[in-house]
């Protein structure tokens, strides 16, 4: 599983840049770039990490850089599963997309979701102890004209709305009115709302030059909760940018077709504690430092020495 952008903290995966593969990918990311992109995740402060134009290229390549290690090591996904950003990082360890190509394209989609954000301002919050036809009634309700979606289906009971802020500002205060909890989150726009529709313009434009590999590791697409192919992974990049994030949905079908160990690759460990509250009985886990990295492998070996 492949973080989302808001994961992203300075300093991250520090302590895996001795990795031969971390290091390897991250070079990789930089001539593609142009920019020292481990200067960036190691020096940057908060603000300048968390502008979406270096926030998503930079937990991209993490992701990336981790997974190509853990894979080197003989740890191989049965299936790949991004949250929004990291379903473009998933492109890569699918064999969707070659590595150059991924961070290109994770280039051009933060530059279009930052310039989307600043032409059409938005907010997203997160609604607590929410169910779909709740918030589909909130939305509807609320919007009074506005922009107001569904956003992520994260897990049970937590789903994020996006739209205009006066819009998502009504909709705090009704969800609040009904004795319920909602948290903002810290974000730049309503991303997967219709507000980021130019962004899904530029890049349906970006896309039709480049070509897409059938997955040799099942992909599970963030907009249908199903396995994405090459033959329809355009439609689904630009549907992404103004469509909800599935994930609830999609770890749900991984689980009913026998999935039983979810690893996230990248930082902060979100998506490990939302498989949790979707499917109790998971193994779980996040690497995202050396520490992490280790107990991982170990983890994978101990079944073969016994």
């Amino acid at each position: 599983m492949f973080s989302g952008q808001g994961s992203q903290k300075p300093g991250m995966g520090a302590d895996l840049f001795a990795v031969e593969e971390v290091r390897a990918t991250f070079e990789c990311a930089s001539d593609v770039l142009g920019f020292d992109v481990a200067d960036l995740v190691l020096n940057a402060d908060a603000a300048e990490l968390n502008d979406t134009r270096n926030a998503q290229p930079a937990l991209c390549v993490l992701s990336v850089a981790v997974a190509r290690a853990l894979m080197a090591r003989g740890v191989q996904p049965a299936a790949v599963l991004g949250f929004s950003l990291g379903q473009v990082s998933a492109l890569a360890v699918s064999g969707m997309l070659g590595d150059e190509a991924t961070f290109a394209l994770v280039k051009a989609r933060s530059e279009l979701m930052a310039e989307a954000a600043a032409a059409h301002p938005g907010a997203m919050s997160a609604l607590l102890k929410a169910d779909e036809d709740a918030v589909q009634t909130l939305c509807d309700e609320c919007a009074e004209g506005d922009v107001l979606v569904p956003a992520n289906f994260n897990c049970p009971g937590q789903i994020v709305v996006a739209g205009t802020p006066e819009a998502v500002e009504r909709a705090e205060a009704a969800w609040a009115a009904a004795g319920k909890r909602s948290s903002r989150l810290a974000t730049s726009g309503a991303f997967h709302s219709p507000l980021m529709a130019s962004a899904a313009e530029g890049m349906a434009a970006y896309l039709e030059n480049v070509e897409f590999s059938e997955p040799r590791v099942p992909l599970i697409c963030n907009v249908t909760a199903a396995p994405l192919s090459a033959a329809d992974a355009r439609e689904s990049l630009v549907r992404h940018l103004t469509s909800p994030v599935r994930f609830d949905a999609s770890v749900a079908a991984l689980a009913a077709v026998g999935a039983d160990t979810f690893v996230e690759v990248g930082f902060g460990g979100v998506l490990a504690n939302l498989v949790k509250r979707i499917d109790k009985t998971a193994t779980r886990a996040c690497v995202q430092d050396r520490a992490s990295f280790d107990a991982l492998l170990a983890a994978q070996a101990a079944p073969d020495s016994e």
